[in-house]
């Protein structure tokens, strides 16, 4: 009776993960060991090769695994040879279920060379197979953990642990975990942004982008062999500028050198799904790398995306006023129109809910008469703060910034007692959690809040003592307010950005009557209440 001969697929896997020095773990490495191996089996023949490079073992969903149990399925192999179990498999249940059952209803022969598991020599020991399949099973474990610590303490100090970057910047040459500004892509998210404040529309945006040329993020990327991401609902030939990628870039606090990373992450190292992470958990840090955007501009432009300033129809911008002017009676947004009276447009601003619908004070104001009566409050508060400004000046700048520093640590001794305070609750709970005043469910939980809590305001306390540390050196933002407002002293007319960088709200009490709320009100009113005691 003649000899079975096994039909072997020599099944080779290098995980990502793998210690790039270890030499041992190469493909050509194992793919020598099955050959030189195979070669002295009289009753094995390789009749295949399947390879998985860079490819975890935890999970079975490997393409070239697949296709292998597919010829086994078809009974095509009868025999797996490979280095060692840890190549075929690295988690526990899953390894053990394919080895003691699926395997075996195949008929299929298995042979792990450096592990001396052949299931047809009778060395296959259940008890070998479980020990070594649960250390690779740890051994997985123990490796995401120290990927994750690692990634989550580059994170913290700044670091790009990510495989893109955003359209704009690029991977510092000499240190991969650092970005930096490229140029050319640089300049058009700057125009995206100037266009944003000037009041063109997301769509108008990507059109304007799209008529003179300017490739896409994605084409960019594609056109230039530069790391792009793939298999998104944007990897596909010839992606245009659109409303969504605009959007997407005027959010971005990467532009103005926040680095935010960590938004998404998986369950363990085992279930690979991804979740999206909250963003209380997501991880900051500002002045990461040189800012395409200013902070300022970048703040300016999410006001702006937070108003209704949807465009008129047919219209390429929203108005001047739009989502700032507000109806005094009801607290509505107006409304602009066009009434045409012979031949000749005039403008107007009115409120839509009108008197039918609740609206009892409704007032009707014209476009040009709104404007100037507009101009000339900005101009009075510039002038206001001009003079405030001048009264602070000098030794009475310093008494100013001694007064923002005194704020500042005031709100410090105020987070401290409340640090003091839930570190006390917390060293309390365990002594609650014995005496059975609390469940294990309540103290677990209670000690993840105060734990989170405590984080927070010592972050909190860093940040104020860097502000206060500012207010003495003349570099609070407290104090820039003043330059903010006088680098608009010598307006002509109102533009947009002006409006936005100036101006919270504009009530219409009446038709004569306008109450207008400045950005940084506080700030101008302790200015004013500082110089008159120093007066």
């Amino acid at each position: 009776m003649s000899e079975i001969i096994y039909k072997a697929a020599k099944y080779i896997r290098k995980s990502y993960t793998d210690d790039k020095n270890n030499e041992s773990e190469s493909v050509a490495n194992q793919r020598r060991q099955l050959d030189s191996f195979i070669e002295n089996q009289k009753d094995i023949e390789a009749v295949s090769e399947w390879v998985d490079d860079g490819v975890s073992g935890i999970l079975f969903d490997r393409p070239a695994f697949k296709q292998m149990m597919a010829d086994i399925e078809q009974g095509e192999i009868n025999c797996i040879v490979v280095k060692d179990i840890s190549r075929f498999g690295r988690e526990y249940i899953e390894t053990g279920r394919y080895l003691r059952r699926i395997l075996p209803a195949y008929g299929v022969r298995f042979i792990a060379i450096n592990d001396n598991i052949d299931t047809l020599r009778d060395n296959g020991d259940d008890l070998i197979v479980s020990v070594k399949t649960l250390l690779n099973d740890a051994y997985c474990r123990d490796i995401s953990v120290k990927i994750r610590s690692a990634l989550h303490a580059k994170r913290e100090s700044g670091e790009y642990v990510g495989a893109c970057p955003v359209y704009g910047y690029k991977k510092d040459e000499n240190n991969h975990n650092r970005l930096v500004i490229d140029e050319y892509p640089a300049g058009i998210v700057r125009d995206i942004y100037r266009m944003k404040i000037d009041g063109l529309s997301a769509l108008k945006i990507a059109e304007t982008l799209n008529n003179i040329g300017v490739l896409s993020p994605l084409e960019y990327k594609k056109d230039r062999g530069l790391p792009h991401p793939k298999g998104g609902y944007a990897d596909k030939d010839g992606s245009k500028w659109s409303p969504n990628t605009v959007i997407r870039i005027l959010h971005d606090e990467t532009y103005a050198g926040t680095l935010v990373q960590g938004r998404q992450s998986t369950f363990n190292y085992k279930i690979k799904d991804i979740i999206d992470k909250p963003a209380s958990q997501w991880q900051r840090i500002e002045d990461a790398h040189n800012g395409i955007i200013s902070t300022s501009d970048f703040e300016l432009v999410q006001r702006i995306m937070r108003l209704d300033t949807r465009t008129a129809p047919g219209g390429d911008a929203v108005h001047l006023l739009s989502g700032i002017l507000i109806c005094g009676s009801c607290g509505g947004r107006m409304t602009r129109k066009t009434v045409p009276h012979k031949g000749i447009k005039y403008k107007y601003y009115y409120c839509p809910t009108t008197k039918k619908r609740g609206c009892k004070d409704a007032v009707t104001l014209r476009e040009d008469e709104l404007h100037g009566h507009i101009t000339e409050c900005v101009k009075a508060q510039i002038a206001n703060i001009a003079s405030v400004d001048a009264m602070l000046a000098g030794s009475d700048a310093q008494y100013a910034a001694n007064a923002i520093a005194q704020e500042y640590l005031a709100q410090i001794d105020e987070n401290k007692r409340q640090l003091n305070q839930i570190l006390h609750f917390k060293n309390g709970l365990y002594e609650k959690l014995v005496e059975g005043i609390i469940t294990q469910k309540d103290y677990k939980s209670l000690k993840a809040k105060y734990t989170d809590d405590e984080v927070l305001l010592n972050a909190a306390i860093t940040t104020l003592l860097s502000r206060h540390d500012d207010a003495l050196s003349g570099k609070s933002e407290r104090l820039r307010w003043i330059k903010h407002f006088k680098s608009f002293a010598d307006i002509a007319e109102l533009d947009r950005r002006m409006v936005i960088s100036l101006i919270q709200s504009i009530r219409v009490i009446g038709k004569y009557e306008l109450q207008i709320t400045f950005n940084y009100q506080a700030e101008f009113e302790k200015a004013c209440a500082v110089a008159k005691e120093v007066a």
